[in-house]
């Protein structure tokens, strides 16, 4: 039987190693497969770029709609990131009948509702492990290993940059500026980092696997983002001397009232296993009504651990070439007419705990003062540190815990705290979950 003729946008970090693995591995691939895959066409920005795979048997471009439009191409490898220029090829390679697979976790979290539709309608796959974790098949667990569970909450590390950042504020000592520039030196983060460290790419992830895990539609919009910008060393201090690690986490969790989806920075006790979750690896964890907690850590990116992803979703697809597109895996893990429209919920209807930093002035009744207001607010106290005062200094550091409360509620106090003229500056306030 003829092999499977690949056409391949983008022959970067990701595109090069998809090219090796499949070149290292294409026996073991072909007899997964039940056929061949072979990359024939692939488009890239240089021709003449030296490269860290073989291209001697594919066919260069500079116009990636060459390789869409192209009649022998049957599965479209969308590799070249971005989204607008992706939207439109992915669209035109649906409309060609063609399959589609993707690592634009933008691209899916933006687009994938109308995306999704369309290949329903032309009856091709689009496939996009790649997009949420890198080499981990996250996505294929939710999906299908997990399909007989009502998911109740995912919750997870999905952004390596960010996890490289804080893991050397942990270990090293060093300030949240000092780690970026290490992590842009050993090319974990981009010259432009804001896309990671502002929390954007882990909403995105976030965005796809919480519709996968509730069957809901795709809603980026939605999602509470916060980067780790204001994270200091000082809490980083403070979360372990009570015990906590801090850890940048999407998470999306089931209500009963709606969904939230949220990123930021969290208090995850030490003792957990993903609160141990270092470096740039990845992990996430997910909690089924029937099997309750797993665990799933890997390299989120990286050449070859993502075309690990990406060859699996080609496989995926080579073997469904034949099959009846009504008996497919759905893209969303529910069938598309069995999508609902659960809300998600603002931020403001999020019930968290919370870490709370504060400079007060070192006089008695301050506290009091405070404790007042959260009791007014119905917010209980877990634990408290208060520093001694800096020889010279007036004001001293508050760290305290609080058990779970609603945002709205923990937003009116701060409000009032910062307020008082006991208290200096802004209170620092990070969200803590204990993932039980």
């Amino acid at each position: 039987m003829e092999p499977v003729k690949i056409g391949l946008l983008g022959l970067g970090t990701v595109g090069s190693g998809t090219v090796n693995v499949l070149s290292r591995n294409a026996g073991e691939i072909a007899r997964r497969a039940g056929r061949g895959i072979q990359i024939c066409w692939a488009a890239t920005r240089d021709l003449y770029k030296d490269r860290s795979c073989k291209i001697e048997n594919i066919r260069l471009t500079t116009n990636p709609r060459e390789v869409v439009i192209n009649p022998q191409v049957e599965v479209v490898v969308e590799l070249m990131g971005g989204v607008d220029l992706a939207y439109h090829l992915v669209l035109e390679a649906i409309t060609q009948g063609k399959h589609v697979v993707t690592a634009n976790k933008a691209l899916i979290a933006l687009h994938g509702n109308e995306i999704f539709a369309a290949a329903q309608k032309a009856g091709v796959m689009v496939a996009f492990e790649a997009a949420v974790g890198g080499g981990i098949p996250i996505i294929k667990a939710l999906r299908e290993g997990l399909a007989g569970n009502r998911i109740e909450w995912v919750a997870g590390i999905v952004n390596g940059t960010n996890n490289f950042i804080l893991t050397e504020m942990q270990d090293k000592g060093c300030s949240f500026a000092e780690a970026l520039l290490d992590a842009q030196q050993r090319g974990y983060a981009e010259a432009n980092p804001a896309f990671d460290i502002e929390g954007i790419d882990a909403a995105h992830k976030m965005t796809i696997l919480a519709s996968i895990a509730f069957g809901i539609p795709l809603q980026f919009e939605q999602v509470y983002t916060e980067g780790i910008c204001t994270i200091t060393r000082e809490d980083i201090d403070y979360a372990d001397q009570l015990g906590y690690r801090i850890k940048h986490m999407g998470i999306a969790r089931r209500g009963e009232i709606g969904i939230e989806v949220r990123v930021h920075p969290t208090l995850i006790p030490y003792r957990r296993l993903i609160a141990n979750v270092d470096g740039v690896m990845n992990g996430i964890v997910v909690k089924g009504d029937a099997v309750g907690s797993t665990l799933y850590y890997g390299p989120g990116a990286g050449s070859e651990p993502t075309a690990s992803a990406v060859i699996a979703d080609l496989i995926e697809v080579v073997r469904a070439l034949t099959s009846d597109p009504e008996n497919r895996v759905p893209h969303l893990a529910f069938q598309p007419d069995a999508l609902v429209e659960i809300p998600i919920l603002s931020m403001e209807e999020a019930k968290t705990a919370y870490y709370l930093r504060m400079q007060a002035i070192d006089r008695p009744g301050v506290l009091a003062e405070i404790t007042y207001i959260l009791g007014e607010q119905g917010i209980s106290i877990e634990a408290v540190l208060q520093k001694e005062p800096a020889f010279g200094e007036s004001y001293v550091p508050i760290i305290m815990l609080t058990q779970p409360v609603l945002e709205r509620n923990m937003n009116q106090a701060i409000c009032r705290i910062e307020a008082l003229e006991s208290i200096e500056g802004k209170i620092v306030r990070i969200r803590l979950e204990t993932l039980d």
